[in-house]
C-alpha cells in the first residue's frame, strides 16, 4: 500500500498515478470532501503579513483555482535534471489545457487586452484547463465552479478511486513514522497507518510541518505574491469575465486581468456609488523573493526587491487600466495576498531529483518542492510532477 497525505494537485495525482499502477492506495484527507460550488467557505487562508491564501478540501486549491494551465519552471526544473517534456504533455491532455474561445473571456478583460496592445505590450491569452462547452461565464472560478467546467484534483481522486483506492476525509496527519532510517508509515492522533511508500501533498504549509518533526531540512517559502489594483469603469460587467483570461509579462512577473470584490468595498467606501459590473481589475503577479517562514506560525513580509516589482508592475497594470477606460482618479489597491505558496520543501534541499526524501521511501509531491517562485500559476507543473514522481516510485 501507498499511502498519500493531501489531495490537491499533487496528492490526486500521485493517488492516481499508483492506483492505475496497481498500488493499494490510501489517500488521506485533512478535510471535507464537498460539493465544488461551496468551495470558498473552506478557504484557510493565514494572515502571514501577505494574507497567504490555501483551501482545505478534497482536490485542495485547485477547486478555488483560476483554471490556469501554463508551464512554469520548466527550464529551472530541466537544469536540476528534471525534464518534464513528456509529462507537461501528457497533463496538458488531461486536464484539457486550451486557450478559451473570444466569447468566454468577456468584454472586460478584451478591452484590457487591447489596451495593453496599443501601449506596446505583448498580450497573451492563458492557457486555461477549462472546458469551454460548460463554461457560462459566471466569473466564480475562485469560488467553486457551479458548472463544473474547470479541472480540479477530485476528478483524479474519483480516477483513483475506480483503480481501488480508499480515500479518507476531515483526518488529520500530525507526524510521519520511520523505522531505521525508512518510513513506515503516518500517524493522525490515536490513529495510525502502516507502510514502507508515504507520499506528502499537504501543501507549502503543513508539508514543510511535518518533516521539520522529522528533523529533515526545509526551506524559505515563497507566495507569489500580488496586489489587484483597479478603479471605476461604469458598466464594465467585467466581474462576469473568466479571471485572468490574458496576461502581460514583464522584468518581474506577470500583469492579468482580475475582478476582486475587494475592490468594489475599497471603492464604495471612498464614496463611489459603484456595483460589481462598474469595476474594471488587474493584478500584479511578482517573483517574490523566498523569505518567508513556516513555523508553528507562518511569517511572509514584502522585502524591499518586492516593493520594487510591485511598484514596476503597478505603472504598467495602471496605464493599461487607464488606456481601457478606468478613471484613473478613482483606482484602489487590494490588500497583498498570495495564492501559490511553495518552496519549503525543495529540491535539492529536502528532497532528490527523484523527489525523495533522506528517509527511504519518504517522498514530497507538492509546491514544496518547487524550485522557485514562478510567478505564475504552478498547477500544472505540479501535475506534471507528480506524475514524474510516479514513475520513479513504481521502479
Amino acid at each position: 500500500m501507498a499511502i498519500v497525505v493531501g489531495s490537491g494537485a499533487g496528492g490526486g495525482t500521485i493517488a492516481k498515478e499508483l492506483a492505475a499502477a496497481g498500488h493499494d492506495v490510501l489517500l488521506i484527507e485533512k478535510g471535507p470532501a464537498i460539493e465544488e460550488r461551496h468551495a470558498h467557505r473552506h478557504y484557510a487562508n493565514i494572515d502571514a503579513g501577505v494574507k497567504v491564501m490555501r483551501t482545505c478540501c478534497l482536490g485542495g486549491t485547485t477547486l478555488v483555482s483560476a483554471g490556469n494551465g501554463m508551464r512554469c519552471l520548466e527550464r529551472e526544473l530541466r537544469e536540476l535534471g528534471i525534464d518534464l517534456a513528456r509529462e507537461f504533455a501528457k497533463a496538458e491532455e488531461e486536464l484539457g489545457v486550451r486557450e478559451l474561445p473570444d466569447d468566454l473571456l468577456g468584454e472586460g478583460t478584451r478591452r484590457l487586452m487591447s489596451a495593453a496592445r496599443q501601449l506596446g505590450h505583448p498580450v497573451r491569452k492563458m492557457p486555461k484547463f477549462i472546458d469551454p462547452d460548460k463554461c457560462v461565464s459566471d466569473g466564480l472560478c475562485a469560488f467553486g465552479c457551479p458548472a463544473a467546467a474547470k479541472w480540479s484534483a477530485v476528478r483524479f481522486v474519483k480516477e483513483a478511486e475506480e483503480h481501488g483506492a480508499r480515500v479518507i476525509t476531515e483526518r488529520a496527519v500530525d507526524a510521519i513514522l520511520t523505522r531505521h532510517g525508512e518510513v513506515s508509515g503516518v500517524r493522525c492522533r490515536r490513529w495510525e497507518a502502516a507502510d514502507d511508500l508515504v507520499v506528502l501533498a499537504a501543501g507549502a504549509l503543513e508539508t514543510p510541518r511535518l518533516l521539520g518533526r522529522l528533523g529533515l531540512p526545509t526551506s524559505p517559502l515563497f507566495v507569489d505574491t500580488f496586489a489587484t489594483i483597479g478603479g471605476v469603469c461604469p458598466g464594465a460587467g467585467f466581474h462576469r469575465d473568466v479571471p485572468m483570461g490574458a496576461f502581460v509579462s514583464y522584468s518581474g512577473g506577470l500583469v492579468l486581468p482580475h475582478y476582486s470584490r475587494q475592490l468594489v468595498a475599497l471603492l464604495q467606501d471612498r464614496g463611489h456609488p459603484v456595483g460589481p459590473a462598474d469595476v474594471l481589475g488587474m493584478m500584479v503577479k511578482i517573483r517574490d523573493q523566498d523569505a518567508g517562514e513556516v513555523g508553528e506560525t507562518v511569517l511572509k513580509g514584502v522585502t524591499v526587491r518586492d516593493a520594487e516589482l510591485l511598484i514596476e508592475g503597478g505603472a504598467i497594470a495602471g496605464a493599461i487600466l487607464e488606456r481601457a477606460g478606468a478613471d484613473p482618479g478613482t483606482f484602489v489597491t487590494a490588500p497583498l495576498r498570495g495564492s501559490h505558496p511553495g518552496g519549503t520543501a525543495r529540491i535539492g534541499v529536502s528532497v532528490n531529483t527523484d523527489l525523495e526524501t533522506e528517509v527511504s521511501g519518504l517522498y514530497v509531491a507538492d509546491a514544496s518542492v518547487l524550485p522557485a517562485a514562478p510567478a505564475a500559476p504552478p498547477i500544472l507543473t505540479i501535475v506534471a510532477l507528480a506524475k514524474y514522481a510516479a514513475g520513479r516510485m513504481g521502479r
